[in-house]
Protein backbone atom coordinates (compact mmCIF):
# COMPACT_ATOMS: atom_id res chain seq x y z
CA UNK A 1 0.00 0.00 0.00
CA UNK A 2 1.02 3.60 -1.40
CA UNK A 3 0.38 6.33 1.26
CA UNK A 4 -0.80 9.52 -1.15
CA UNK A 5 -3.53 11.18 1.28
CA UNK A 6 -3.20 11.58 4.49
CA UNK A 7 -5.45 12.88 7.22
CA UNK A 8 -4.40 15.03 10.62
CA UNK A 9 -7.04 15.04 13.34
CA UNK A 10 -5.70 18.94 15.11
CA UNK A 11 -4.09 21.68 14.12
CA UNK A 12 -2.59 22.90 17.51
CA UNK A 13 1.06 23.04 17.90
CA UNK A 14 1.55 19.57 16.91
CA UNK A 15 -0.95 19.22 14.20
CA UNK A 16 -0.15 22.38 12.48
CA UNK A 17 3.25 21.00 12.73
CA UNK A 18 2.68 17.27 11.17
CA UNK A 19 0.18 19.13 8.56
CA UNK A 20 3.35 21.43 7.17
CA UNK A 21 5.76 18.48 7.01
CA UNK A 22 3.54 15.92 5.65
CA UNK A 23 2.24 18.95 2.81
CA UNK A 24 6.12 19.91 1.96
CA UNK A 25 6.55 16.30 1.15
CA UNK A 26 4.49 16.36 -1.44
CA UNK A 27 1.24 14.59 0.39
CA UNK A 28 -2.26 15.63 -0.19
CA UNK A 29 -3.69 16.64 3.83
CA UNK A 30 -6.93 16.69 5.14
CA UNK A 31 -6.98 18.43 8.44
CA UNK A 32 -9.55 18.20 11.02
CA UNK A 33 -10.25 20.63 14.17
CA UNK A 34 -13.19 20.89 16.14
CA UNK A 35 -14.44 24.28 15.38
CA UNK A 36 -13.78 26.92 12.56
CA UNK A 37 -11.92 29.04 14.70
CA UNK A 38 -9.18 26.53 15.59
CA UNK A 39 -8.90 25.35 12.88
CA UNK A 40 -8.35 29.13 11.29
CA UNK A 41 -6.01 29.38 14.37
CA UNK A 42 -4.07 26.37 13.58
CA UNK A 43 -3.73 27.07 9.56
CA UNK A 44 -2.26 30.48 10.26
CA UNK A 45 0.18 29.03 12.00
CA UNK A 46 1.30 26.40 9.17
CA UNK A 47 1.14 29.46 6.71
CA UNK A 48 3.33 31.59 9.13
CA UNK A 49 5.56 28.94 10.31
CA UNK A 50 6.32 28.37 5.96
CA UNK A 51 7.16 31.70 5.23
CA UNK A 52 9.44 31.85 8.10
CA UNK A 53 11.53 28.93 6.19
CA UNK A 54 10.95 31.15 2.96
CA UNK A 55 12.55 34.04 5.24
CA UNK A 56 15.52 31.44 6.09
CA UNK A 57 15.99 29.86 2.65
CA UNK A 58 14.85 26.68 4.38
CA UNK A 59 11.99 26.27 0.82
CA UNK A 60 11.12 28.90 -2.24
CA UNK A 61 8.23 30.79 -2.09
CA UNK A 62 6.71 28.56 -4.84
CA UNK A 63 7.18 25.00 -2.71
CA UNK A 64 5.66 26.81 -0.19
CA UNK A 65 2.73 27.59 -2.33
CA UNK A 66 2.96 24.02 -3.46
CA UNK A 67 2.48 22.95 -0.47
CA UNK A 68 -0.34 25.29 0.80
CA UNK A 69 -2.66 24.32 -1.87
CA UNK A 70 -2.26 20.07 -0.80
CA UNK A 71 -3.99 21.41 2.49
CA UNK A 72 -7.46 21.02 3.14
CA UNK A 73 -8.59 21.90 6.51
CA UNK A 74 -12.30 20.83 7.39
CA UNK A 75 -14.30 20.44 10.91
CA UNK A 76 -15.94 16.57 10.05
CA UNK A 77 -14.31 13.68 10.43
CA UNK A 78 -15.87 12.12 7.50
CA UNK A 79 -13.79 14.20 5.09
CA UNK A 80 -11.12 11.21 6.37
CA UNK A 81 -12.68 8.80 4.40
CA UNK A 82 -10.23 8.72 1.42
CA UNK A 83 -6.80 9.20 3.60
CA UNK A 84 -4.62 6.01 3.68
CA UNK A 85 -3.13 6.89 7.28
CA UNK A 86 -4.81 9.13 9.65
CA UNK A 87 -2.81 10.97 12.36
CA UNK A 88 -4.40 11.54 15.69
CA UNK A 89 -2.88 14.72 17.48
CA UNK A 90 -5.57 15.70 20.32
CA UNK A 91 -4.86 16.95 23.19
CA UNK A 92 -3.42 14.03 26.04
CA UNK A 93 -6.79 12.69 26.88
CA UNK A 94 -7.22 8.54 26.13
CA UNK A 95 -10.93 9.15 26.22
CA UNK A 96 -10.76 11.61 24.09
CA UNK A 97 -8.41 9.42 21.45
CA UNK A 98 -10.30 6.09 22.48
CA UNK A 99 -13.95 8.53 20.74
CA UNK A 100 -11.95 10.31 17.69
CA UNK A 101 -10.57 6.22 16.83
CA UNK A 102 -13.75 4.53 17.19
CA UNK A 103 -15.24 7.11 14.95
CA UNK A 104 -12.59 7.44 12.55
CA UNK A 105 -12.69 3.12 11.99
CA UNK A 106 -15.56 3.05 10.77
CA UNK A 107 -14.82 6.46 8.31
CA UNK A 108 -10.95 5.14 6.81
CA UNK A 109 -10.86 3.03 4.68
CA UNK A 110 -10.19 -1.11 4.91
CA UNK A 111 -6.44 -0.30 4.10
CA UNK A 112 -5.84 2.82 6.18
CA UNK A 113 -3.44 2.98 9.15
CA UNK A 114 -4.73 4.96 11.88
CA UNK A 115 -1.95 6.33 13.67
CA UNK A 116 -1.37 8.49 17.38
CA UNK A 117 1.00 11.37 18.09
CA UNK A 118 0.78 10.52 21.85
CA UNK A 119 3.82 11.16 23.56
CA UNK A 120 3.06 8.80 26.81
CA UNK A 121 -0.69 7.12 26.45
CA UNK A 122 -1.09 3.19 25.92
CA UNK A 123 -1.36 2.26 22.05
CA UNK A 124 -3.08 -0.38 22.87
CA UNK A 125 -5.83 0.61 24.38
CA UNK A 126 -6.48 3.18 21.28
CA UNK A 127 -6.51 0.41 19.03
CA UNK A 128 -8.63 -2.16 21.55
CA UNK A 129 -11.90 0.02 19.84
CA UNK A 130 -10.90 -0.14 16.22
CA UNK A 131 -11.50 -3.72 14.08
CA UNK A 132 -7.83 -2.95 12.45
CA UNK A 133 -5.32 -3.54 15.19
CA UNK A 134 -2.61 -4.76 13.09
CA UNK A 135 -3.18 -0.99 11.09
CA UNK A 136 -2.41 0.90 14.28
CA UNK A 137 0.61 2.40 15.48
CA UNK A 138 2.04 5.41 17.18
CA UNK A 139 3.67 7.81 15.44
CA UNK A 140 5.45 10.24 17.67
CA UNK A 141 6.81 13.51 16.65
CA UNK A 142 8.78 15.98 18.53
CA UNK A 143 8.14 19.79 18.48
CA UNK A 144 8.59 21.89 16.63
CA UNK A 145 7.86 19.17 13.75
CA UNK A 146 9.05 20.86 10.83
CA UNK A 147 12.60 21.41 12.93
CA UNK A 148 13.15 17.74 15.15
CA UNK A 149 14.54 15.47 13.26
CA UNK A 150 13.04 12.40 14.80
CA UNK A 151 9.81 10.04 14.85
CA UNK A 152 9.29 7.67 17.62
CA UNK A 153 7.38 4.86 16.25
CA UNK A 154 5.50 3.10 18.85
CA UNK A 155 4.44 -0.83 17.65
CA UNK A 156 1.97 -2.69 19.57
CA UNK A 157 1.39 -6.22 19.87
CA UNK A 158 -0.98 -6.50 17.73
CA UNK A 159 0.94 -4.00 14.98
CA UNK A 160 1.98 -6.08 11.60
CA UNK A 161 4.88 -6.05 9.63
CA UNK A 162 3.61 -4.71 7.10
CA UNK A 163 1.91 -1.74 8.58
CA UNK A 164 5.37 -0.93 10.49
CA UNK A 165 7.27 -1.21 6.70
CA UNK A 166 4.42 1.53 5.56
CA UNK A 167 4.95 3.11 8.33
CA UNK A 168 9.15 3.29 8.02
CA UNK A 169 8.75 4.25 4.06
CA UNK A 170 6.31 7.21 5.05
CA UNK A 171 8.82 8.96 7.75
CA UNK A 172 11.87 8.74 5.57
CA UNK A 173 10.30 10.61 2.76
CA UNK A 174 9.20 13.29 5.39
CA UNK A 175 12.97 13.41 5.83
CA UNK A 176 12.92 11.66 9.67
CA UNK A 177 15.14 9.22 11.47
CA UNK A 178 12.98 6.88 13.07
CA UNK A 179 13.19 4.55 16.50
CA UNK A 180 11.12 1.78 17.20
CA UNK A 181 9.78 1.48 20.22
CA UNK A 182 7.46 -1.26 22.09
CA UNK A 183 3.94 0.62 23.27
CA UNK A 184 5.06 0.72 27.27
CA UNK A 185 4.26 4.39 29.07
CA UNK A 186 7.26 7.39 27.69
CA UNK A 187 8.42 4.78 25.09
CA UNK A 188 12.31 5.85 24.39
CA UNK A 189 12.51 9.56 24.75
CA UNK A 190 10.11 10.54 27.67
CA UNK A 191 11.17 7.51 29.48
CA UNK A 192 14.64 8.68 30.02
CA UNK A 193 13.63 12.40 29.78
CA UNK A 194 10.82 12.79 32.46
CA UNK A 195 13.02 11.83 35.30
CA UNK A 196 15.66 14.19 34.20
CA UNK A 197 13.06 17.20 33.97
CA UNK A 198 11.44 16.18 37.53
CA UNK A 199 15.02 15.96 39.22
CA UNK A 200 16.09 19.08 37.92
CA UNK A 201 12.70 20.68 39.88
CA UNK A 202 13.21 18.72 42.77
CA UNK A 203 17.16 20.36 43.42
CA UNK A 204 15.21 23.87 42.70
CA UNK A 205 12.44 23.02 45.06
CA UNK A 206 14.65 21.93 47.87
CA UNK A 207 17.01 25.06 47.49
CA UNK A 208 19.82 23.01 46.37
CA UNK A 209 20.75 26.14 43.46
CA UNK A 210 19.12 28.94 41.18
CA UNK A 211 16.89 28.19 38.68
CA UNK A 212 19.65 29.88 36.14
CA UNK A 213 22.75 27.92 37.91
CA UNK A 214 20.62 24.47 37.41
CA UNK A 215 20.54 25.42 33.63
CA UNK A 216 23.85 26.60 33.38
CA UNK A 217 25.17 23.76 34.62
CA UNK A 218 23.34 21.45 32.12
CA UNK A 219 23.97 23.61 29.33
CA UNK A 220 27.75 24.20 29.53
CA UNK A 221 28.64 21.06 31.72
CA UNK A 222 26.77 18.36 29.21
CA UNK A 223 26.68 20.75 26.03
CA UNK A 224 22.88 20.66 26.31
CA UNK A 225 21.05 23.53 24.26
CA UNK A 226 19.00 24.78 26.81
CA UNK A 227 18.52 23.44 30.40
CA UNK A 228 16.28 21.78 32.36
CA UNK A 229 13.93 24.22 33.47
CA UNK A 230 14.01 25.99 29.85
CA UNK A 231 12.95 23.26 28.41
CA UNK A 232 10.36 22.48 31.08
CA UNK A 233 9.22 26.00 29.79
CA UNK A 234 9.28 25.49 26.24
CA UNK A 235 7.74 21.67 26.13
CA UNK A 236 4.75 23.06 28.66
CA UNK A 237 4.53 21.99 32.73
CA UNK A 238 1.52 20.84 32.13
CA UNK A 239 1.95 18.69 29.74
CA UNK A 240 5.32 17.25 31.81
CA UNK A 241 3.12 16.99 34.53
CA UNK A 242 0.23 14.75 32.57
CA UNK A 243 3.35 12.27 30.93
CA UNK A 244 4.47 11.88 34.61
CA UNK A 245 1.53 10.76 36.39
CA UNK A 246 0.56 8.61 33.41
CA UNK A 247 4.34 7.00 33.44
CA UNK A 248 3.80 7.09 37.80
CA UNK A 249 0.03 5.25 37.35
CA UNK A 250 1.85 2.78 35.17
CA UNK A 251 4.93 2.13 36.91
CA UNK A 252 4.51 3.13 40.92
CA UNK A 253 8.29 4.13 40.34
CA UNK A 254 8.76 7.28 42.31
CA UNK A 255 11.35 8.55 40.28
CA UNK A 256 7.99 9.15 37.62
CA UNK A 257 6.55 10.74 41.29
CA UNK A 258 5.70 14.71 40.13
CA UNK A 259 7.29 16.99 42.75
CA UNK A 260 5.21 19.29 44.48
CA UNK A 261 6.13 22.33 43.13
CA UNK A 262 5.69 21.43 39.52
CA UNK A 263 2.02 20.32 40.39
CA UNK A 264 1.30 23.75 42.07
CA UNK A 265 3.05 25.50 39.59
CA UNK A 266 0.32 24.03 36.97
CA UNK A 267 -2.84 24.80 39.56
CA UNK A 268 -1.51 28.41 39.37
CA UNK A 269 -1.81 28.28 35.40
CA UNK A 270 2.05 28.39 35.49
CA UNK A 271 2.72 26.67 32.57
CA UNK A 272 5.53 27.85 31.09
CA UNK A 273 5.97 29.88 27.45
CA UNK A 274 2.40 29.22 26.45
CA UNK A 275 0.86 30.89 29.67
CA UNK A 276 3.57 33.66 29.66
CA UNK A 277 5.17 32.55 33.23
CA UNK A 278 7.00 29.11 34.08
CA UNK A 279 10.22 28.93 36.01
CA UNK A 280 11.18 32.15 33.99
CA UNK A 281 8.86 34.83 32.74
CA UNK A 282 8.41 35.37 28.84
Amino acid sequence: MKIKKVGVIGCGLMGSGIVEVCARAGYEVVVREVSDELLQKGLGRIQQSMSKGVQKGKITQEEMEAAWKRIKGTTSLSDMAACDIAIEAAIENMAIKKSIFAELDGILPPHAILASNTSSLCVTEMASVTRRGDKVLGIHFFNPVPVMPLIEFVRTILTSDETMAIAHEFGASLGKTMVIAKDTPGFIVNRLLVPYLLDAVRIYEEGLASKEDIDTAIKLGLNHPMGPLTLLDFVGLDTTLFIADAMYEEYKDPRYAAPPLLRRMVLAGQLGRKSGKGFYNY
